[in-house]
């Protein structure tokens, strides 16, 4: 193997090691000289992100716009990185960009100009690693605290609970972190919510004095999102996982299965919840309020024998 060769993969190696992007200092301090740097971004594989840092030619796009800027990807960005659910492009297949990349540059952090910037800069206390990528869960928490609706955020973390990335110190945390006003909502989030359209569901169901069993074990019928008052199954049907006559058609035999055991069956998709909410709630305040006159009704027909 040619000299060339061994000094590239020796800075593809080290380059990894930091996640993909590291600055010149890093690089030569793994005694990796500069003509060899030059020689690698001249033959392609790695590339000059700005001055004095290089990175990997296949490192995300997102963590390329945060190096140009000064920083790491933060906020939405990198909770959507790891999966957590994010309330403006949840369910649209694949995980639509933020209209503005959010930056993390620390307390002291310089920005950096750079071509067609639309960065959000974030200067909130956090530990700064060694390279650049996205900040940790937690921090990407406070920021979305800071720039999304209170649903979104407590979408959010309920998907973070969920998905185990954070667990019950971490909710604590985030009250040590955060405002008073975001407290209730931490304390109404738990890891039972299986997207975060049961979150939504949960929340705003709260807000209007509705309270509701989770995941409910149900004999015959399976494990149900919500159960009302005893006697009303509440399904949240995403797009991604109710597409299809065989998805359509085991709802249907779950529905006929609790309907023989006296439960009924009201069920809501994405665009009801999320776009239609006034519907969704005079359906369940109509069946809860049939419920009730059928429940007051049985008891006059009881004191009347």
């Amino acid at each position: 193997m040619q000299a060339g060769n061994i000094e590239r993969v020796s800075i593809e190696r080290v380059l990894a090691g930091y996640g993909g992007v590291a600055r010149r200092a890093q690089l030569e301090g793994h005694g990796i000289r500069r003509a060899a740097i030059a020689r690698a971004v001249a033959d392609g594989g790695v590339i000059l992100v700005r001055k004095g840092v290089y990175a990997l030619a296949h490192v995300d796009a997102d963590v390329l716009t945060a190096v140009r800027h000064g920083g790491e990807v933060g906020c939405a960005g990198a909770l959507r990185q790891r999966g957590v659910w994010i309330l403006d492009d949840a369910e649209e297949g694949s995980a639509a960009p933020s209209s503005r990349p959010h930056v993390w540059i620390g307390p002291s952090g310089r920005q950096h100009r750079h071509a067609a910037c639309r960065c959000r800069t974030h200067h909130e206390t956090g530990e700064r690693g060694v390279g650049f990528g996205f900040v940790d869960v937690l921090l990407a928490l406070i920021q979305f605290a800071c720039c999304a609706s209170p649903e979104a955020f407590f979408v959010a973390v309920e998907s973070s609970l969920h998905l185990g990335l954070i667990g019950l110190a971490g909710v604590q945390r985030l009250r040590e972190s955060l405002p008073a006003r975001f407290h209730e909502l931490l304390d109404l989030a738990d890891d039972r919510s299986e997207s975060g359209l049961e979150s939504l569901l949960k929340l705003r169901l709260r807000r209007c004095g509705i309270t509701l069993a989770a995941q409910v074990q149900i004999d015959g019928v399976g494990r149900v999102d919500f159960v009302l008052g005893g006697r009303i199954i509440l399904e949240v049907d995403g797009r991604l996982n109710h597409d299809g006559a065989s998805h359509r058609h085991k709802d249907l035999m779950r529905d006929a299965r609790a309907a023989a055991q006296r439960y009924e069956t009201l069920r809501f998709d994405y665009a009801m919840i999320v776009h239609d909410w006034p519907t969704v709630l005079a359906a369940i305040e109509g069946r809860l309020a049939a419920l009730g006159a059928v429940v007051q009704g049985a008891s006059v027909v009881a004191q009347g024998r």
